[in-house]
């Protein structure tokens, strides 16, 4: 990153830097190096690149990014060498490392040895990785759903929206979810198995198009966007119906651009408007590692991944992300296994 950006993300707006780096660690070091080898590509990170924001002091992997610096991120690599007892050369590991093909971590870093358990290493980063937990537990334990329930969904083409809906539907809900393009509408209905799905670049009026795929009212909101689409959705929000944010992505571009729920329909029906982060839910991380393993290998879950490759590409990676160019998760390797 060169500069701190308070708009929409360009590939200008980054550069790569080169440095010599010593392999080796110093005597009484607990360093781990690891070669980088999937790097995750998060809207949210663009909230840590801005000159402020808010959610800069809500945890500490959200903290501001200084210009010039190393981005981190979520991610696996193998360890090239390790000064820490925890770890040894050729281990695989998932955690936070960094934008680039190689990582120095100090003792603390969250980083953990990764068990691939058969699936590919790109799976650890999206569907099994803080994706996977973020919908699992959002839809599982801030939802609470309820078979039957009618479950509406936004940008559900996207890293966590196309794992809610898949969740949803193997739990016994109705799901509509909204993308951005034809292409992604078919494929959310064709190979994901959702209900129904539209295009909402092609409503005029969100309100009523919600009327239309929900004409019994919604009792769950999965929320990735933000601004008129939660406000829509709350317009058609059925009694004691619950609204999961997990993100605000058509804000992070535009500080003018707000959600303003109408919140007579939040009192009177009774409304659930709950944020959440995915470190919220570790509890259950146990249980979404079985499941979803469980569901993928027999076939009723599908890994929806972007896969772009080599360092070069992470910041159209990124950038792309605010153009609506990714379908399902988006990764880059920047190393090969």
């Amino acid at each position: 990153m060169k500069h701190h950006i308070d708009g929409s993300p360009l590939e200008s707006d980054f550069e790569i830097k080169m440095e010599t780096l010593s392999l080796s660690v110093e005597p009484g070091s607990k360093d781990v190096i690891v070669k980088n080898l999937y790097v995750s590509i998060d809207p949210y990170q663009l909230n840590r690149m801005k000159t402020y924001s808010s959610s800069q002091t809500a945890v500490s992997f959200s903290g501001s990014l200084t210009p010039g610096l190393a981005i981190d991120t979520y991610g696996v690599g193998r360890v090239l060498t390790s000064g820490n007892p925890n770890f040894e050369k050729d281990d695989l590991v998932v955690g936070l490392i960094s934008w680039g093909e190689y990582s120095i971590l100090k003792e603390g870093v969250i980083l953990n040895k990764l068990d691939p358990m058969g699936f590919p290493l790109s799976h650890h980063v999206g569907v099994l990785g803080f994706s996977g937990l973020t919908a699992y537990g959002g839809f599982f334990n801030v939802c609470k759903p309820k078979k039957g329930e009618k479950v509406f969904v936004s940008a559900a083409s996207g890293s966590v929206g196309n794992l809610v809906g898949q969740y949803a539907k193997l739990f016994g809900c109705y799901v509509v979810g909204c993308a951005g393009s034809r292409k992604k509408v078919d494929m959310l209905k064709d190979k994901l198995g959702f209900d129904d799905a539209f295009n909402y670049r092609e409503e005029t009026d969100l309100n009523s198009a919600l009327k239309r795929y929900f004409p019994d009212g919604i009792d769950i909101y999965f929320d990735n966007v933000g601004a008129e689409m939660l406000e829509a959705a709350v317009s058609n929000m059925n009694t004691f119906g619950r609204v999961a944010v997990c993100g605000v992505i058509s804000e992070y571009t535009d500080s003018g651009k707000r959600a303003a729920p109408h919140m007579l329909d939040v009192v009177y029906k009774r409304i659930t408007i709950q944020g959440f982060l995915a470190a919220d839910h570790m509890a259950v991380y146990a249980d979404f590692i079985t499941t979803t393993t469980d569901h993928l290998r027999t076939g009723k879950m599908q890994a929806l991944e972007d896969v772009s490759i080599g360092l070069e590409s992470v910041p159209s990676a990124f950038a792309g992300l605010f153009r609506g160019d990714n379908v399902g998760k988006k990764i880059v390797q920047v190393g090969e296994e």
